[in-house]
Formats: structure tokens, sequence, C-alpha cells
């Protein structure tokens, strides 16, 4: 009797609404951590060199991950999610989230160098916008005001957050569009994934994004002459937190609430990072806030809640 009322309340928990918000969260909260994590494993090595690092522990984690979740299911009756794909668009579809991300991961370093912070961060989160456009021309996606609303808002509070800095002008022309670009990557990254999450699992998803991201993200950092490897066991450390926490725990989170939630909320979602960001690095390294990202904070928060409020943000709804 006991075990059955506690198999009830395991499987009401796991099919309420607060446990898919709380996973986001948490997804969130974990990938908020990147740029801080990134930022102390710069003293010794390239920007590209740590995602190279972030994919390919992230890699062997998954590996063995799917490893026990196959010894576990030879026990059990088959999952309703296929385990590996099955098809040729499965595994092209595959090949694109990788390529996709890694791609969007590499502009948006790029893109650093090429314009300012701020002209960086604001237009890479124009990603919703692209999600959402390129989710109604392609995959007949269908938004309701009260998501389109919600939307709208919470750009708005994302670029507030660089606006101050923002700087126009020809000069910074191409790195512009390169961060711009990079933002219409990650928007094809979140489309596919949402894609791929009605047929493949999670760890699969992963699996095959990091491993194959890692095979092309090294030969452009080989010509790109970059530190490769860190110069201390604190270096290592801090590679290890970062693909664990992150990539294992952050995008793993994300993927996985595909299940319930659409790429484009995900996509207005995620605009709360670099808020949780600054956040952080007042904690950790005390750098100041200023007005702008609490205008931020309570803009992108509003339109998360309109978002969320809509029909459009779960993915049943937005299926046809």
């Amino acid at each position: 009797m006991f075990e059955q009322r506690q198999f009830s309340f395991s499987a009401l928990l796991f099919n309420t609404e607060f446990f898919w918000v709380l996973a986001i969260l948490l997804s969130l909260i974990a990938l908020s951590f990147a740029a801080i994590l990134i930022k102390l494993s710069a003293t010794e090595i390239g920007s590209n060199a740590i995602v190279l690092h972030r994919l390919w522990m992230a890699t062997i984690v998954f590996w063995i991950w799917e490893g026990l979740t196959t010894l576990k299911q030879q026990e059990n009756s088959p999952p309703a999610i296929s385990k590996s794909p099955n098809t040729y668009q499965q595994k092209g579809l595959l090949i694109l989230v990788a390529a996709a991300s890694t791609a969007s991961i590499v502009c948006w370093a790029w893109s650093l160098n090429q314009t300012s912070v701020a002209n960086s961060t604001v237009l890479r989160n124009l990603t919703p916008l692209f999600t959402s456009i390129c989710g109604w021309l392609l995959l007949n996606h269908r938004f309701d005001s009260k998501f389109i609303l919600g939307m709208v808002l919470a750009i708005v509070g994302a670029l507030v957050i660089g606006w101050d800095d923002f700087n126009l002008g020809q000069n910074h022309l191409m790195g512009d569009a390169i961060a711009l670009f990079s933002a219409f990557l990650y928007a094809i990254y979140l489309l596919v994934l949402e894609r791929l999450r009605n047929s493949i699992n999670t760890i699969t998803i992963l699996s095959w994004r990091c491993s194959l991201g890692a095979l092309l993200l090294f030969p452009f950092v080989l010509l790109t002459k970059e530190s490769l490897f860190p110069s201390s066991y604190q270096g290592w450390l801090i590679l290890i937190a970062l693909a664990i926490i992150c990539q294992v725990v952050g995008q793993g989170l994300l993927v996985y609430s595909m299940k319930r939630f659409s790429s484009s909320f995900l996509a207005v979602f995620l605009l709360l990072e670099p808020i949780l960001t600054a956040l952080l690095a007042w904690m950790i390294f005390a750098e100041s806030l200023n007005l702008f990202s609490g205008i931020a904070f309570v803009l992108i928060l509003g339109g998360i809640y309109l978002a969320k409020s809509s029909n459009s943000a779960i993915k049943n709804a937005m299926d046809s």
C-alpha cells in the first residue's frame, strides 16, 4: 500500500507543471555559471580550447551514462523513446545540431574580437526572434498574441542589458554581423533539438552533439594556435566543473525540457541567463550592478510570465 502511494506521488510530481518549470530553472542556473568558469579558465588557455575541453569531457560523461542506461534497460521493458537514431534523417539532424551549436559558439567568440561586448551581447540576445520566425516559416509554428507580447517584452529587457554601451558604426559592422549570425545559428540549434526530442532521448542527442562538436572544433583550435592545455590542476578542475555543470547538467536539462516546452519559449526563458550571470559575477568577482540590470530583470521576468501563460509555450500546442 505504501509503495503504491509512493509511486503515485512520484508519478504526480514528474507530471506537474512545477517539475518542468523547475527543470528549466535549474538548467538556467547551471548555464549561468558558464561565463564565470570560462573567465577563470581564460587565464591559462584560449576560449575555443575551453569549449573543446568542455565538449570532450561531457562526451565521456554521456557515454558512461548511456552505457549504464543500456545495462539497466536490459533488465526492464524498452523505453518509449528510441535510444539511438534509426534513419538517415535523424543522423543528419544530429549532425546539424552539432554543427550549428559549435559554429554558434565559435562565431560568438569571434564577434567579441571584432566588436564590443555590449554589441555582441545585444545582438546575440535576438535568438528568440530568429527561433520564432524560423519556426513559423519552416515548421508551421503558430503563436498567440500573449506569447508575441511576452517575447517582445523579454527581448527588450535583454537589449537593455548592453544598450547603454551599444555603439553603432562601420568599425563594428563585421563583428555585429557575426554576433547576429551566432544568434541565428543558436536558434537553428534549438529548433532542430525540438524536432529530435520527439524521437531521440536526451542522452543520445547530447552524446552526438558533444562528440561531433569536439571533432569539428579540434582542427579549428589547432589552426588558431591557442594554448591547448591548462598549466595547473586548478585549471583542469575548472574545466571539469564547466563540463559537468554547464554541459551535462545545464544542456541536459534544457534538452530534456523540450519534451514539454517549445523551442521558442525556451529561447525566451534563456534571456534570463545574462542577468543570473551578472548576479554571480557580483557575488564572486564583486562586479558592480547598475540600474539597467534591474530594469532588464523586471522586463524579462514579465515577458517570460506572459509567454509561459500562453498556449504557444507548450510544445504539444504547437505541433500541427
